[in-house]
Parts: structure tokens; C-alpha cells; sequence
């Protein structure tokens, strides 16, 4: 059987079976890809960085980063044709702008680019990617089986949810970073598919990788007089996510001003993190080994020495990403968080050494969950990311105060997210029943009223009246005789005051009566900016022109009307 005729089959069996049990179906298919390009960016990492650690302890090691950076940039923007970054919000630009649609190269080309960049010892973490990879997939399976935009959506979500969810044997973290992060939406339509890739993504990982939480589990004792020190490693976690992004977001610019080769900025930006490296050898890679250290108390440096990491840190990750390499922010706000909640536990124990404070890794925990909720304002993903991963659920309560206060404060102080930066300021970034979803998912062209009868600038009041009368508008267009341009609008009110004198029939030109300074629109202009220009100069309808063409008018009332159904439309 062709391939077309399979499809037909398949089609023709999806239009008849309930629309939650067929997303369910294709949830399981796509949580499964989804855990199979979590684990196969696991081994292909765990391959490379032990091809190339024998040579990290040779003087010219500070060159790895460089060349791995260099390569990833020169895969992404020469073979594959797409651009730098980590991927996460190209996928949550898909979902607001273009139904979920992504490029099924997407789903292999960052996998590839981050291993470059990740196994060299670039500063960055594996998620991002392949949340990337996930969400492709889940995006080309949806358009295998011609699904609408909101269904193509709602696959796209479980495919990074599965990544998520496998790549740190989280199922709960990777539901919650889908929607809370990816698209921005408690339904239960999105749910419920959304939880069954997540799961099915966890269990292949675990098949192929065995069940293991990636930090060892200690059981924290910790006493009220910590919970209430939580509030300041809160604060510090806060303060250090607002440092990450906004140094991140500098290097970002300032690296693109001064080096115009893509290549070569990454490869500048690796040769800095490798000569940081050889400094603070915790600052290469993704940097896991690190936390596990931390968390199980074995962490040796003192305290001037782990502050400076943890900024030697952040200023690793942002050369890394900011210069171009490839590679996500959610490991490297776990070593952030937790180099700064092991320096704030000996700052406690220095100032206050009677007091039996908790262990380090009590104050390492809530300092990645502050850190990763104050990166990605999203506080449940970082409550709930840092409790799967660490199995340790007895200190829940210190780590909703933690992600809450941290991500409070930095919304505070950076409204938006580093994922929503971009997006938010080119107005792009566009959530479900929003306003501004709606209007967008409007299209001038589809609402142009062409029921209007046009007239000729150089006719008389004498030739306008049987026009008047066969009229059901209000508005008559004029366009030039000789070319067609449009030169105005006659209204109908601006011909009353004539109709009554008839001596006045063959005296007056449309010409002379014409609105020639009449606002217009375009057929592709944005619909906010279209009722915009309504409300400034008060008009209920707008002509709509193109290329001097008349092509219709576009109204307020039909506006709405459409708006009031696209509402209904998302809304179930």
C-alpha cells in the first residue's frame, strides 16, 4: 500500500474517533520519540566528552570550548540554515505565531549542535535542545495527520514535555514546564495528552537508562529557624537570576555588535569560557558532576572560592550562549543555584557558627529551585524539577517559599523572562484567549466587505443620485478615471446638504466633495493596530487598500463579530 493511500486511511479512521482519544494516541507515539532523542543526546554526550577528556588536561584544554562552539555555530547556520541559540523560544514562538509549526530538521540539527557545544565543555545545558527536538517531532506527526492549529499545539506540548520529562526523569516537571512555560495554558484538552508524553517519555527513558534520579537522595532535617533563613537564600537566589539574564541578554547584544561572523563569535566566547575554566574547572559543561558534589556535602572549596564560582558561572553561560553556541539555561541554573546556596550555608555557619544550621545541600537545593525560578519565571517548574530530581519531597514547603519570593523578585525587577525577552518586545509573543491572540488569528483579507459601489472623481451630483439609490452603503469609494487609483471617500452624509437644491445637480463634481485625507488600511496590516486607527480617528469602517487599489472596506462591527466567534472557537 502507498504511503498516500496509508494516510488516506488513516484520515479517514481520525475523522471518526473522538478528538481526546486520538491526541491521546498520537501523545503516546510522540512521548516515545520524545524520551528516544532524550536518551540518544545522553549517550551521544556521555560519547564525546570521553572522547575528548583525555586531552582536557593538556595546557591548550582552553581551546575546546573554541572549537566546539566554532563547529556548532558552523553546523547550524551552514548545513542545517538555522540560527543560533537554545531553541526553547522557537518553539514557544511557534505556538503563539504560527499554529506549532517547526522544521523536522529541528528535531536532529540541536542535538547535534549542543553535543558539539556541551562535550567541549561549553557552559550549557542539554534540555533546551532537546525540548527543540521533541517539540518537531510532535509538530511533523501533527502535520502527518493534518491536524488543526490548536490540536498541532497541544502535540507540540507533549513533545517537550516527554523531553523534559526524560532527559531528568521528571514526568511531573516536564507536564508543568509545558504548560506553564511552553504554552501558557491550563486546559484539560492540553492536559491530559500532555501527562500521558510525559509519562511514556519517562518510562522509555528509564528502559533504556534505568530508574535513577539524577542527585542522590539525603533526607534534610531542617528546623523552623531554616525555613526562616530560606528567605534570604530567596533574595540572593532573585538577585543572581536577574544578574544571569540581563548579563546574558548584554552579551547577547554587545557580542553580535562587535563580531559579525557567527563562527567566529562562538569561537571567541568558547576560548573565554576555556581560559575561565582553567581557573574554575566547575564552570565547564553542563556541570551535574558539580551539583551532585554539593548536594552530598563533599564540595571541598571554601567560601571566597565558592562565590566567585558561582559568578564565574554565570559569566561561563552567558559567553557560552550569549556568543552563540548551543545549549540550554536549566543546568546551568542548577550549578548556579546550588554554588550559591552552599556559599550562603558557610556565610550562615561563619557569622553564626553556635547555630546548627541544615546541610549544604538543604541550602543547595532551595538555591536552584530560587535560581531556576527566578531565570524562567516559572515558579512551579522550579519547585517541581528540583523535588523530582532530588527525590527530597519532606522540603516542599521551604521550596514554594523559595521559588515564590525568587520569582516575585525578579518579575519585579525583569518583567520578562529570558525566554520571552525577544518575543515580547517584537510583540510576538502571543497566549491563548488573549487579546492579542485573537486579533492576530484575524485576517483583513478575510473580512473585507466588497459590497461597496465605486464612483469616478469627475462625475456630477446628477450621476451620483442613481447611485444613491440602488446603494446599501453609506460609503462610496472614488477612484481616478485614467489609472483606478483610489482617491477618496464620499459619504453619505456629505452629499445631504446637496440632494435638495436640484439647481446644485449639475453644478457639483464628486470631485469637490470627496474626502481625500480618509485613513486606509492594508490587507495586511495587524488587527490591533487596524482598531487602533478606529478608535484615534473614530471611524466605524476603513477602506482597505493595496497598491493604490480599492479593495473593500473593512468594519468594527464585523471586526468583533469575527472576534466573538474565534473566541468561542479557542475557548472549546
Amino acid at each position: 500500500m502507498k504511503f498516500s493511500h496509508l494516510r488516506l486511511f488513516f484520515l479517514r479512521t481520525i475523522w471518526h474517533m473522538d478528538e481526546r482519544l486520538f491526541l491521546i494516541a498520537i501523545a503516546i507515539f510522540v512521548g516515545a520519540c520524545g524520551g528516544l532523542a532524550a536518551v540518544a543526546l545522553n549517550r551521544l554526550l556521555f560519547t564525546l566528552h570521553e572522547i575528548l577528556r583525555p586531552l582536557h588536561i593538556h595546557w591548550y584544554a582552553f581551546v575546546l570550548p573554541a572549537c566546539g562552539a566554532a563547529l556548532s555555530s558552523l553546523f547550524l547556520g551552514h548545513i542545517v540554515k538555522e540560527g543560533a541559540g537554545h531553541g526553547v523560544p522557537e518553539v514557544i514562538y511557534s505556538v503563539s505565531k504560527r499554529g506549532g509549526l517547526l522544521r523536522l530538521r529541528s528535531s536532529f540539527s540541536r542535538l547535534i549542535s549542543s553535543t558539539l557545544t556541551i562535550a567541549s565543555g561549553g557552559s550549557a545545558g542539554p534540555e533546551a535542545p532537546v525540548v527543540m527536538s521533541g517539540a518537531s517531532i510532535g509538530s511533523n506527526v501533527a502535520k502527518i495527520f493534518a491536524l488543526n492549529d490548536r490540536q498541532r499545539v497541544t502535540i507540540v506540548g507533549c513533545g517537550a514535555a516527554s523531553a523534559i520529562s526524560s532527559i531528568f526523569n521528571a514526568p511531573i516537571a516536564g507536564i508543568v514546564f509545558s504548560v506553564e512555560v511552553i504554552l501558557g495554558e491550563w486546559t484539560t484538552i492540553n492536559l491530559i495528552p500532555i501527562a500521558i508524553a510525559s509519562v511514556i517519555g519517562t518510562e522509555v527513558s528509564r528502559l533504556m537508562q534505568g530508574n535513577q534520579i539524577p542527585f542522590s537522595h539525603h533526607r534534610f532535617n531542617a528546623t523552623l529557624l531554616d525555613i526562616l533563613a530560606s528567605v534570604g537564600i530567596a533574595l540572593l537566589a532573585g538577585l543572581s537570576s536577574v544578574l544571569f539574564a540581563r548579563l546574558l541578554n548584554g552579551t547577547i547584544k554587545k557580542s553580535r555588535d562587535l563580531v559579525a561572523h557567527d563562527w567566529i563569535r562562538a569561537a571567541l566566547g568558547g576560548a573565554c569560557v576555556g581560559l575561565l575554566g582553567l581557573s574554575f574547572p566547575s564552570v565547564l559543561g553542563e556541570g551535574y558532576d558539580v551539583v551532585r558534589t554539593i548536594i552530598e556535602n563533599e564540595y571541598q572549596s571554601g567560601l571566597l572560592l565558592v562565590a566567585l564560582a558561582t559568578v564565574a558561572k554565570i559569566v561561563a553561560t552567558s559567553l557560552t550562549i550569549g556568543t552563540g553556541g548551543s545549549g540550554g539555561i536549566f543546568a546551568p541554573c542548577l550549578v548556579i543555584g546550588s554554588l550559591g546556596g552552599l556559599a550562603y550555608q558557610r556565610g550562615l555557619a561563619f557569622f553564626w557558627p553556635s547555630v546548627p544550621w541544615a546541610e549544604e545541600g538543604f541550602f543547595a537545593m532551595l538555591g536552584m529551585a530560587g535560581v531556576m525560578s527566578g531565570t524562567l519565571q516559572a515558579p512551579l517548574t522550579g519547585i517541581f524539577l528540583i523535588v523530582e530530581v532530588t527525590g527530597s519531597y519532606e522540603v516542599i514547603l521551604p521550596l514554594i517559599l523559595v521559588s515564590a519570593v525568587s520569582a516575585t523578585l525578579c518579575h519585579y525587577m525583569e518583567p520578562v523572562s529570558f525566554y520571552y525577552r525577544e518575543l515580547v518586545s517584537q510583540g510576538q509573543l502571543l497566549r491563548p484567549r488573549t487579546d492579542a491572540r485573537l486579533l492576530a488569528d484575524l485576517n483583513i483579507s478575510e473580512l473585507i466587505e466588497k459590497d461597496y459601489i465605486v464612483v469616478r472623481e469627475n462625475m456630477r451630483l446628477r450621476d451620483m443620485i442613481p447611485v444613491i439609490e440602488q446603494a446599501s452603503r453609506d460609503y462610496f469609494p472614488v477612484e481616478d478615471s485614467k489609472t483606478g487609483d483610489f482617491l477618496g471617500l464620499i459619504r453619505l452624509k456629505d452629499v445631504r446638504p446637496y440632494l435638495f437644491n436640484p439647481g446644485l445637480y449639475d453644478a457639483v463634481i464628486l470631485g469637490e466633495i470627496m474626502d481625500t485625507n480618509v485613513p486606509h488600511v492594508s490587507p495586511f496590516d495587524d488587527m490591533k493596530e487596524v482598531l487602533e486607527l478606529m478608535d484615534q480617528t473614530h471611524s466605524q469602517s476603513l477602506p482597505v487598500v493595496h497598491r493604490n487599489k480599492f479593495l473593500g472596506m473593512v468594519s468594527k462591527v464585523t471586526i468583533l463579530d469575527r472576534y466573538r466567534k474565534e473566541l468561542i472557537v479557542q475557548t472549546y
